[in-house]
């Protein structure tokens, strides 16, 4: 375990280090802050690496096998009316207390945040239980999605112009840190169940589709409230000229944030003491691993939270009201493809579901190119959100060609590589983005003169709609690339050769054996389809 964690804290460090140094390198040179907001940055990054490494421990300990248990035991039950049942009930209380949601709600003028949270976590709730019939009834994943997005962009037709962006945006902050891996896990142990040649295709997809309850559920929100476009106050006046200070602003506000995840895990715990008294029946072992798992999960979230909000958020608009009032702000546009390109890698969500991509294909996907495509979407999304701010580009002329491009390319590239682009959009925008990333550009938007509503919202579904794009020209790239070899239908991913396919079967055989680490719990040559 110990060994484990090392592995974790290096990670962290290699995803975290970057970004911290690009905005290091902005308060030295065009973007100054003042002591106390670099401070609280600097700290703030120390504890993103502590709090990463823990949660990304007890992700792989607890979040993700809960999940993978719950899904293999829907799955099997056969039973639609408790399918969805239970569905609608994790997700919509799951995303309640998902803490980027918290983020929006605040920072989003004209609804109230407790009528927003209710009504974007009802939402999820909703389209979790589609996504799980999708699997469950193995539905055409482009198919459904091309309804969907063609159904969200068709509403927002009628929608106002002001919260047609927040719509999209909290699309994206839903599928945060504690929303992914379980909705990940889900989809993993439905489709493990399953079983048959779409296995590994249906075991993804969960968390895009997820996200369209959401836009709904904002753009039903519009027609009962009239948009404010009064900025929020993401910078707080923080006065402190010493480190003891800083360490002393931090220990008052932490207790905060332990406060918000303890709600967030209550109700996972409440469902599987259920699901383990009623149904699931797991040796004691596997439980204790499971509670010490919840127990990383929950400290390890905590301290992210903590470091993100109190040391990111203040930095994050000093430098955006800072460079958009300069006379060349167009330099924001550049500086958001560098801030874009490095902060995606310190999405805890991101790292789980690259994990799981690599444990299901043996590694047959490079962690490397994934990494890249999604640093390479997140940056063009940033830039062209600078633009935005700068020059008022309406964000219908990014949301319709995006979109557009990202279903045409559905129907023609692998499935599963359709699965994990609709899944990288929604993992991309998670806690750096609703705390950095969307206070940095409220605060460029504010000082350059624009509308909030109109021009600064809409850089998380910015972030969220570029990986559609990106990571499915890379699935078609590889398309292409294995065109010649040796395929079969039955093949779970598209394109493989003989040799990766038989080590396509050995990872999902591993982790059929992970799940039945302490019994003989699955038997997916014996299982049927319900």
């Amino acid at each position: 375990m110990h060994n484990e964690l090392w592995e974790k804290t290096r990670e962290s460090l290699s995803a975290l280090l970057p970004i911290t140094f690009v905005v290091l390198i902005l308060n030295f040179t065009i973007a100054p802050m003042p002591f106390s907001a670099r401070g609280l940055f600097i700290i703030g990054a120390a504890m993103l690496v502590i709090g990463m490494s823990l949660f990304m421990m007890g992700a792989d300990m607890a979040l993700m096998p809960i999940g993978e248990h719950m899904g293999q035991y829907l799955s099997k039950s056969g039973k639609v009316g408790l399918i969805v049942l239970v569905c609608l009930l994790m997700g919509t209380m799951v995303t309640i207390t998902e803490p980027d949601l918290q983020v929006l709600a605040k920072q989003t003028p004209g609804i109230p945040n407790q009528v927003l949270i209710l009504a974007v976590a009802a939402g999820l709730g909703i389209f979790l239980v589609i996504a799980v019939l999708r699997v469950i009834f193995r539905w055409n994943m482009s198919v459904l999605l091309s309804a969907m997005f063609g159904a969200a962009l068709a509403v927002g037709i009628f929608v106002p112009d002001e919260y047609l962006s927040v719509s999209f945006d909290a699309s994206g902050v839903t599928t945060g840190p504690f929303t992914t891996p379980f909705i990940l896990a889900l989809g993993i142990g439905i489709s493990a169940v399953r079983g048959g040649k779409s296995s590994l295709n249906d075991s993804f997809g969960l968390a895009a589709i997820c996200g369209i309850g959401p836009i709904f559920a904002i753009m039903s929100l519009s027609l009962f409230y009239e948009p404010d476009s009064t900025p929020p106050d993401t910078t707080a006046a923080i006065e402190i000229g010493t480190v003891p200070g800083l360490l002393s602003h931090f220990a008052h506000q932490i207790p905060e944030y332990i406060k918000e995840i303890g709600v967030a895990v209550a109700p996972l715990i409440g469902l599987l003491v259920i699901f383990q008294v009623f149904a699931l029946k797991l040796p004691k072992p596997q439980m204790i691993k499971i509670g010490i798992g919840l127990l990383y999960t929950f400290i390890g979230l905590s301290i992210f939270l903590s470091g993100v909000s109190i040391g990111f958020m203040p930095a994050g608009s000093y430098i955006g009201q800072h460079v958009g009032g300069l006379d060349y702000n167009w330099v924001l546009i550049p500086i958001g493809a560098v801030v874009g390109f490095f902060i995606v890698l310190a999405e805890p969500a991101v790292h789980v579901l690259i994990e799981q991509i690599e444990i299901l294909t043996s590694n047959i996907i490079p962690r490397s190119l994934l990494l890249r495509g999604l640093s390479i979407s997140v940056a063009a999304a940033l830039a062209v959100s600078m633009a935005r701010v700068v020059y008022g580009i309406s964000i219908w002329w990014f949301l319709l060609p995006g979109y557009a491009a990202a279903i045409a390319l559905s129907f023609i590239v692998p499935k599963f590589f359709v699965a994990i682009a609709f899944d990288s959009g929604a993992v991309a925008t998670g806690p750096m983005t609703a705390t950095f990333v969307l206070p940095f550009t409220l605060g460029a938007c504010v000082t350059s003169g624009g509308n909030i509503l109109l021009d600064a919202f809409g850089v998380i579904a910015m972030v969220a709609m570029m990986p559609l794009v990106t990571m499915q020209f890379i699935g078609l790239m590889y398309k292409v690339k294995t065109k010649g070899a040796d395929m079969e239908e039955t093949r779970a991913i598209e394109g493989l050769s003989a040799g990766q396919a038989q080590r396509v079967d050995l990872g999902l055989a591993a982790r059929s054996m992970y799940m039945a680490e302490d019994e003989d719990y699955i038997d997916f040559d014996e299982t049927e389809d319900v």
